[in-house]
């Protein structure tokens, strides 16, 4: 767990002022948390014992084990792909690289699934297939392979379906068609994106619902999101891996098709009619 998750799981057990604190650590985080005690403690306007006595209330030996923890978090998001595999290359055990990559994504598998909770995952995908909503979808240098995939069977399932483009300069284009109640679906992982944020932060001025894919340190986008995805995403590679990422998409894909399947399914058929008039797939002899 990141110490944003220990602070989210154990808000409610902090008295007033470790709330007030709280939120304060969780509005910019981390580095919000990363000052002397004194000066977190002046930034929350609580007293320097509060957070002392909140640190360890979250588990922490204390305000400087509390800060490594934060360290560590903002060293892993800022990680380029030479000091990622040069990490992996130095703990790898001596197994094949099948064997170890295996594990790290069984594991990713589990400790995102233990954090999705099913009614994120449900409402997520009752905003998605509800037709009155237009649907945006946009992605970053790696991850637009991912929103073309959700993109591609969104455009299936349902109308009103609209890929944004990578390049920032045109998203002001896209932006003026958004309405109140749309939804925008951002896919951003670590080295976080700088357009990102801005996208969503004028899209949510707008009144649009936004759903975030991201890694487990959470994107500076969950700020102006109404669902989130926080989805494991380390592996023995210099590239993070997007199997666990692509297995939420493909199980929300499932389920937005499922509850609008009778719109789906005259789509499909219509859609198939288009192949067979256009010759694009082979046909059985």
């Amino acid at each position: 767990m990141t110490v944003s998750d220990v602070i989210s799981a154990r808000f409610t057990t902090l008295t007033r002022a470790e709330k007030q604190l709280a939120e304060m650590l969780l509005d910019n985080y981390p580095v919000s948390g990363l000052g002397s005690i004194t000066t977190v403690a002046e930034n929350a306007r609580v007293s320097t014992p509060t957070v002392a006595r909140m640190v360890q209330k979250l588990g922490f030996r204390g305000f400087p084990d509390f800060q490594s923890h934060l360290h560590q978090e903002l060293e892993a998001t800022i990680s380029n792909p030479i000091s990622k595999h040069d990490r992996w290359a130095a703990n790898a055990p001596g197994t094949h690289i099948l064997n170890r990559f295996a594990d790290a994504i069984m594991n990713n598998m589990r400790n995102t699934l233990a954090q999705i909770e099913t009614q994120e995952f449900d409402g997520a995908a009752t905003l998605i297939a509800d037709r009155k909503r237009n649907i945006y979808i946009v992605g970053g240098r790696i991850t637009r392979a991912l929103a073309d995939y959700f993109f591609t069977h969104l455009q299936v399932i349902r109308s009103g379906v609209t890929q944004i483009a990578s390049n920032s300069s045109s998203w002001p284009h896209y932006v003026l068609d958004m309405k109140q109640g749309d939804v925008l679906i951002i896919f951003d992982i670590r080295r976080y994106e700088l357009e990102m944020e801005t996208l969503a932060k004028i899209a949510k001025d707008r009144g649009v619902e936004i759903i975030l894919f991201t890694d487990q340190w959470s994107s500076p986008v969950a700020k102006s999101a109404r669902r989130i995805f926080r989805i494991q995403i380390e592996a023995p590679s210099a590239w993070d891996s997007s199997v666990v990422t692509l297995f939420a998409v493909e199980a929300l894909i499932e389920a937005v098709q499922s509850s609008i399947w009778e719109e789906t399914r005259d789509r499909m058929k219509t859609l198939e009619a288009l192949f067979d008039s256009t010759r694009l797939f082979r046909k059985p002899l």
